[in-house]
């Protein structure tokens, strides 16, 4: 809990001086590059939660991974590894994506399919949920194949559940109450 206030916090500070030095998109884009590194590459996350590798090595293995990266995200990584909070800087990664899509006024709606999405589809949900929000939405979709068929469709804290799985559920829960 402590931690993600932190990220949180770091993540403000972030947005905050790349907004001030109009550096705001490029630093999102490193921000994106650094959420999906580490949850692609599990040597990297286990690298940056082990307390028994050296801050100056897990430094070294960052600003390598991400050398061509701007310079307030190089400094981020600096102050993390500073305040021995570097385990941290994937969820302060993922909160800047975050305060950054609330800056602009855009949504992410998480669309979890047992397939990939169609592109008419996505721009189909698109339009539906820009009508329901009044905001420009990103689609990010979600394969899950225990889901069966249909769709779940996250936006902020709403979530519609018109999956397969969901109604035989249901259907479940009456026959047993029955």
């Amino acid at each position: 809990m402590a931690g993600a206030r932190a990220a949180v916090r770091y993540a403000k500070a972030v947005l905050s001086l790349a907004s001030d030095q109009n550096t705001a998109d490029a630093v999102n884009n490193d921000m994106k590059l650094i959420v999906n590194t580490i949850a692609e590459n599990k040597d990297l996350s286990n690298m940056l939660q082990s307390p028994i590798v050296r801050s100056s090595i897990k430094k070294e293995v960052l600003l390598e991974v991400f050398k061509n990266t701007n310079s307030v995200t190089s400094n981020l990584i600096d102050t993390l590894i500073a305040n021995k909070r570097i385990s941290l800087i994937g969820e302060t990664a993922s909160k800047y994506n975050q305060l950054y899509d609330e800056l602009k006024g855009t949504q992410v709606a998480k669309v979890t399919t047992a397939v990939p999405i169609t592109d008419d589809l996505k721009v189909k949900v698109l339009a539906k949920v820009k009508e329901l929000t009044g905001k420009e939405v990103e689609v990010e979709n979600i394969v899950d194949e225990s889901i069966l068929g249909g769709f779940i469709l996250r936006v902020g804290d709403i979530q519609y559940n018109a999956s397969i799985a969901n109604k035989l559920n249901k259907l479940k829960r009456e026959f047993t109450l029955n």
